[in-house]
């Protein structure tokens, strides 16, 4: 039996009773203490394929190898058959860890999904703005597809993939991984059982944490709306899909306010200077320090590429913190990102959302309260405690996971399954789904630039409205 059924088939009192109420567990610990499957959510459906899914990967880099892992977890069910990365580190890397033939490396996606087809499905986890052409390409040649978020860097390309997607017939995934962590399983069913009653409103926080905000926003290749996309959708879509999947409703209305406060010239302090590395007379005392952050605390070494001789790896830290974009001032870069914005949401069934996302916080994961008219519930991604009125009785329930909670492989195990089985049912997230979250971020976006209240249609207006609307 897995954990998950464990809890499924149990009142919520005895299951948490049993994990020992306010005790933090790994899922790996809490299986084994219950004598249950580690595999923590065991899918009804889920069965041994009769042979494992051939993948091109297209986009070898962080995110792309995360995904590209699940085929040394599970290699009876999926396998590498294929990359395309500009990379050639990341090229050879991947290419050596699945045993991928010379023939089936490439150095861009154009140039693999030119030859015949040669793989069941694409995995597409490139930088935001090159998501669009290779999706629809993959999708022309009949590929399933599994779809970094975000789909797409503006709405009308969202709407083109869908179009495409919903032609092909292709079984067509998207990154929203937290819909698989424990956490917002657990409150998803906890919300569909009545326990709270209906809901009434959410507030929703990411804490975005300091170091993190100025290694991707900041310092990274998100930095800029323009040249990447909006915070909103490259950081939050995550969250816009998780609110909307908790609401249970499509979105009507959103507003949003936000902006770029500290992260510019105007903050930079005196003495400090282009890159950290120069001589900074304020280095030592700067919490966003590139040779404290990269060099001494050696964290988020991702971006640099690393041979795997550590004895290398100082001074190769150094040459690229003083010859690329991580070696910059925080204060002197050409970010236009804000570090700090809130949402409000007006669904179709009544229920009002708040959501803020924040640079300036010691902390990162997810912070969720739900009101019902029945009782609440407030969370921090590894806990949460509900609350019933009519008792007063509070429980806890605990369980400690990754900065995903754990969801990444669980999602790419759906996906899987999912073309395996020929069955797009699998997937937690429909790609109309996907997108209408996407369109919270875009109307997000607007609000915050144009200080409206903007309106949230799966479906295009008319034309005449439209034109109205202009």
């Amino acid at each position: 039996m897995s954990l998950r059924q464990f809890i499924a088939s149990r009142s919520l009192v005895r299951t948490l009773s049993a994990l020992k109420n306010n005790i933090v567990y790994s899922w790996t610990e809490a299986s084994r203490m219950l004598g249950l499957d580690e595999d923590l959510y065991e899918h009804p459906l889920h069965r041994e394929l009769d042979q494992p899914v051939r993948v091109l990967l297209i986009g070898a880099g962080h995110r792309g190898s995360i995904y590209a892992d699940y085929a040394i977890k599970s290699p009876r069910e999926m396998k590498i058959v294929g990359v395309a990365d500009p990379n050639p580190r990341r090229l050879e890397r991947i290419a050596e860890m699945h045993a991928v033939p010379m023939a089936h490396c490439f150095h861009d996606a154009g140039a693999a999904l030119s030859v015949p087809k040669f793989a069941d499905a694409v995995i597409v986890a490139t930088p935001d703005k090159q998501h669009t052409i290779p999706a629809l390409r993959a999708l022309e040649k009949g590929y399933d597809l599994l779809l970094e978020k975000p789909i797409a860097p503006t709405e009308a390309e969202c709407r083109q993939i869908l179009a495409a997607a919903q032609a092909s017939g292709c079984i067509v995934g998207v990154c929203h991984v937290l819909r698989y962590t424990p956490y917002f399983r657990e409150l998803k069913a906890l919300l569909d059982s009545g326990i709270i009653g209906q809901i009434v409103s959410v507030q929703h926080l990411e804490p975005i944490e300091h170091t993190h905000m100025t290694h991707s926003y900041v310092r990274g290749n998100w930095r800029n709306s323009t040249t990447a996309t909006p915070i909103i959708l490259a950081k939050s879509c995550h969250d816009t899909d998780i609110i909307r999947w908790l609401v249970g409703s499509h979105a009507d209305e959103v507003h949003c306010f936000g902006n770029l406060k500290w992260f510019k010239e105007a903050n930079a302090p005196a003495g400090s200077t282009e890159r950290c590395t120069d001589g900074c007379a304020v280095e030592r005392d700067c919490p966003y320090s590139a040779l404290q952050i990269y060099w001494r605390d050696r964290k988020r070494l991702y971006v640099f590429d690393l041979p795997p001789d550590e004895s290398q790896w100082s001074d190769l830290i150094l040459q690229g913190l003083k010859t690329t974009d991580y070696g910059r001032c925080v204060y002197r870069m050409d970010n236009d990102q804000p570090d700090h914005l809130t949402v409000n949401i007006l669904f179709g069934n009544g229920v009002t959302a708040g959501f803020s996302m924040e640079a300036f916080v010691s902390y990162e994961g997810r912070r969720t309260r739900i009101m019902g008219s029945m009782g609440d519930i407030v969370g921090n991604m590894e806990s949460f405690t509900l609350t019933t009125f009519k008792d007063g009785k509070r429980r806890s329930w605990s369980l400690k996971t990754d900065a995903h909670g754990g969801g990444d492989h669980r999602m790419v195990k759906d996906w899987v399954q999912a073309v395996g089985q020929r069955n797009p049912a699998l997937l937690s997230s429909p790609i109309e789904e996907s997108v209408e979250s996407h369109l919270i971020a875009f109307a997000a976006e607007k609000s915050r630039l144009q200080r409206t209240i903007e309106k949230v249609r799966l479906d295009p207006a008319p034309a005449d409205e439209a034109m109205a609307a202009d």
